[in-house]
């Protein structure tokens, strides 16, 4: 059985080169080449590297300096807040104060000027012997009628009346019943007196829009 030969064509106007370098030299060669190559990844893996390093290291500087102003500013905000800590306690004192104010004249009848007004609807020889007031407060609703169809009322004024003649009560009813804020009104008793005249009690109920809300207005023209 006879080997099996491979027959190279001859390459026809080439130009001819003879490898005379042993094997050894050649193979070492390659070797400096690849060590050279390996030596200039390594360099550069280095200079990558401390690039990385100085731009981190950068930005860590650059960050705590940015959170060194900002620590700086909230210090300086910190202290302004100290020096107008009194400031602003007075004025949350002033604004509880005003709105206390204003929760308790939310419920305030000028009882003086409605009095006058029932005055003035009374003939003039009648006398107001005796006045008596209940009105509700901001914390505690007031009492409402419990019969039916009785009109929601916020105050109470009881009279003593004493009249010389005979008096005409539904005269003086339609008489309260135009005043600001009526509910109603009935008289609860009647009686003669020795010296001839007459004493009527009287009750009156007044609704929310008996209110005064003078203390509202005063606050909004300030």
């Amino acid at each position: 059985m006879s080997a099996s030969k491979t027959v190279h064509d001859p390459v026809i106007g080439g130009e001819p080169r003879v490898d005379l370098l042993p094997p050894e030299v050649t193979a070492e060669q390659k070797g400096r080449r690849l060590r050279r190559a390996l030596a200039v990844a390594v360099v550069a893996v280095v200079f990558v590297t401390a690039g990385g390093i100085a731009a981190a290291t950068w930005e860590a500087q650059r960050s705590q300096a940015s959170l060194a102003v900002v620590e700086a500013r909230t210090a300086e905000l910190l202290a302004a807040q100290g020096e107008y800590a009194p400031v602003r306690r007075a004025q949350e004192e002033v604004d509880a104060t005003v709105e206390a104010r204003r929760l308790a004249a939310s419920v305030d009848i000028d009882w003086t000027d409605y009095l006058e007004q029932i005055r003035a609807r009374l003939p003039g020889d009648v006398v107001i012997g005796a006045v008596v007031l209940d009105a509700g407060s901001p914390w505690a609703p007031y009492g409402q009628a419990t019969a039916p169809l009785q009109p929601s009322r916020v105050a109470t004024v009881s009279l003593t009346l004493t009249s010389p003649t005979l008096p005409s009560v539904p005269d003086w009813l339609d008489e309260m019943a135009t005043l600001p804020g009526y509910a109603d009104s009935a008289p609860t008793r009647v009686a003669r007196l020795d010296s001839g005249g007459y004493e009527v009690s009287l009750t009156l109920h007044v609704t929310a829009e008996a209110f005064s809300n003078r203390f509202a207005e005063a606050e909004v023209t300030q």
